[in-house]
């Protein structure tokens, strides 16, 4: 059995950067920090002269190890196996942890960048080149997902193209990218293009507006990211289900990936009901028939999803890099363990359904 980590990420830095094209440079972000307090220090991009993107703050090795132990899951905790300074290092870590293959996605896009077509471009293939790069380093065990410019669809299509030849395995898209759903016709040149070249849509939690960031952004912090970013993510799920797209892209595969599974029954409840208004027959597998996955977390009710939600959509990742809700560097490892699912269903979860996702 093949163990895939469907969700896994990068964490950029200067070096991510180094790939811009010489005309480019005046695009190039700018590292900023605070100062240190309390063992935390913020982090921010500029970009294009303004402050965008995310950026995850820093914490001391005593300050990460005291969150680890409050919210009982272990966070990634070497810089350079985070930021890719030493592939090797990520290469180690799967081997002791059983993962044969990783699948990466970005940290700074999940908030917008800039609102300038030359930008996007320029920052996207320089971060494209950056994980083809490292595809090829780890010895094509480190996939991604890739960044295709939506400002400039001209551009992403060669995005897509190129990404392809050099490891890519999806196409990264955010469930509102500015002022438009993924329901939206304008993306069809990028589902036409993925469908062709059997790359997946990952739809991992983000916001691609920014007034809607803005709006969510409000003092109770804790909350914040539930609206921000999982709450568009489970809503895109439903679009594209009551969506147009599978008639007219029968082939393109879709994950919903960092969500969690818990609301996956009540969507389905709902859109089952919706189809019945419309006239539509229901699909007796969707997962199968329509090609749609979504990350589970060791915190969901699994049981109970696999009945309600069918056991041929569900994958599993360990979020790798991050210190939010989702993130459990041995989240696989404890998924192994679990006793609560037949091993059919867990290798399913582990392996197959995630190489389905992924065309791996």
């Amino acid at each position: 059995m093949k163990i895939i980590d469907a969700d896994a990420h990068v964490v950029e830095s200067a070096h991510t950067w180094d790939y811009l094209e010489p005309s480019e440079k005046q695009y190039r972000p700018v590292s900023l920090e605070s100062r240190e307090e309390a063992g935390v220090k913020l982090q921010f991009w500029l970009i294009d002269g303004k402050v965008r993107g995310l950026r995850f703050p820093s914490f001391s090795a005593a300050e990460l190890e005291r969150r680890s132990q409050q919210a009982g899951r272990k966070f990634a905790d070497n810089q350079e196996a985070r930021e890719m300074g030493n592939v090797d290092l990520r290469i180690e870590y799967m081997d002791r942890t059983g993962v044969d293959i990783q699948v990466l996605h970005n940290t700074i896009f999940i908030e917008s960048v800039t609102d300038r077509p030359a930008v996007e471009v320029a920052l996207y293939q320089s971060w494209n080149r950056w994980l083809g790069d490292i595809w090829r380093q780890s010895n094509h065990r480190l996939r991604w997902s890739c960044m295709a410019p939506i400002l400039s669809i001209s551009d992403a299509l060669d995005q897509i193209r190129w990404s392809k030849e050099n490891g890519a395995c999806a196409v990264l898209m955010r469930p509102v990218e500015g002022n438009r759903l993924l329901c939206d016709p304008y993306f069809y040149p990028i589902y036409d293009e993925a469908s062709r070249v059997d790359m997946a849509i990952a739809v991992h939690i983000a916001n691609g507006n920014k007034w809607l960031n803005d709006l969510y952004d409000h003092p109770v912090r804790a909350a914040a990211g539930l609206h921000r970013f999982r709450v568009p993510t489970v809503a895109a799920f439903n679009d594209v289900l009551l969506s147009e797209i599978h008639q007219v892209f029968p082939k393109l595969r879709w994950g919903f990936i960092e969500a969690s599974s818990q609301w996956l029954p009540w969507v389905l409840h709902e859109a089952k009901n919706r189809f019945k208004t419309l006239g539509r027959e229901w699909p007796e597998n969707v997962a199968r028939e329509y090609g749609m996955f979504v990350t589970c977390e060791n915190s969901d009710d699994l049981p109970y999803i696999v009945q309600q939600g069918g056991e041929d959509c569900l994958v599993v990742g360990t979020d790798y890099c991050h210190t939010d809700t989702s993130s459990d560097i041995d989240a696989i490892k404890i998924f192994r363990d679990r006793t609560d699912l037949t091993p059919q269903v867990k290798e399913k979860i582990l392996s197959d359904n995630a190489r389905a996702l992924y065309g791996l």
